[in-house]
């Protein structure tokens, strides 16, 4: 449940920051806008949390802040990959084009936290990585499917995968440093320590590089601020999935966001998708099924 949350909250906020990122701001931008409405949020709900809890502050030892620095940053280059991804393909093939997050989180966890997947729960995540190459096919390309990898498409999907799997992997491995018993517990501290590290990160960034970017997110605060919103309760519910199950199976659930976001293009958007896209999509889901049956 708590991944079908998290995908909820993720879909609503990808599209609002597509909508963001095509009216008014950078793919940066509005990346950005999701960490500077949501980040004071998560810091000043710990204290809170804690208190309620009857718990001190927890200790964070060194690797904790290595495996939080790490998905921190990936998870930026991810999102902005994504971003990019929509200014080329339409909103259902992008979404799908990044869950290639999921067969390389299986190959990361293996090697980061020697997490592995079941041999039927793997069948199931190459199924749904046909999918994904069947998608990362351009409407108008000619000849075999691994000439045309070399799509911006195609390297904006895998790339944004890696960086997913990475980052996912990282939040699990810092979750598992905080010792306390309580799950949210440690999935809110986890996201606090991540959410502060980007916004200082990124605003530095920005303020050198995309300067103007920052008063134009400060000035679209009301849709930023439901970005803001969106990302606050998909991350939780992200955070605590991490700290309870492998990052792998916690990808590979949150396939179903593929549906959603088919939803989407056909409610809001008005896109349309091609048969093939359609067949792409399709496999996905079939794997995104299964998994939810094996895991």
């Amino acid at each position: 449940m708590l991944t079908f949350g998290a995908v909820v909250f993720q879909t609503a906020r990808f599209m609002l920051q597509k909508q963001l990122s095509a009216a008014a701001l950078s793919a940066s931008g509005a990346t950005f806008a999701r960490f500077l409405y949501s980040a004071p949020l998560v810091l000043a709900a710990v204290p809170l949390l804690l208190a309620a809890k009857g718990l001190d502050w927890p200790a964070m030892p060194p690797l904790f802040w290595l495996y939080a620095w790490i998905g921190g940053a990936t998870q930026i280059f991810a999102t902005v990959f994504v971003l990019l991804i929509f200014r080329s393909r339409n909103f259902a093939v992008g979404i799908t084009l990044k869950k290639t997050e999921v067969l390389l989180t299986a190959l990361v966890s293996l090697v980061v936290l020697g997490e592995g997947v079941s041999i039927p729960a793997l069948v199931a995540i190459v199924v749904g990585m046909t999918g994904v190459l069947i998608l990362s096919n351009m409407p108008e390309g000619q000849g075999a499917w691994w000439r045309r990898l070399d799509s911006r498409a195609a390297i904006l999907g895998i790339g944004s995968g890696v960086f997913f799997a990475v980052s996912g992997v990282c939040y699990r491995g810092a979750t598992l440093q905080i010792a306390v018993d309580d799950p949210l517990t440690r999935a809110v501290v986890t996201l606090a320590a991540v959410g502060i590290s980007q916004l200082i990160g990124m605003g530095l960034w920005m303020h050198l590089r995309e300067r103007g970017q920052i008063g134009k997110v400060v000035a679209a605060w009301r849709t930023a601020g439901l970005i803001g919103l969106a990302s606050l309760g998909g991350s939780v519910c992200w955070f605590t999935a991490f700290t309870l199950q492998n990052a792998t199976y916690v990808y590979a659930v949150g396939q179903s966001e593929v549906i959603l976001s088919l939803l989407a293009s056909y409610v809001i958007f008005r896109e349309r998708l091609s048969w093939r896209e359609g067949t792409g999509i399709a496999l996905v889901s079939v794997s995104v099924l299964s998994l939810i049956l094996l895991v």
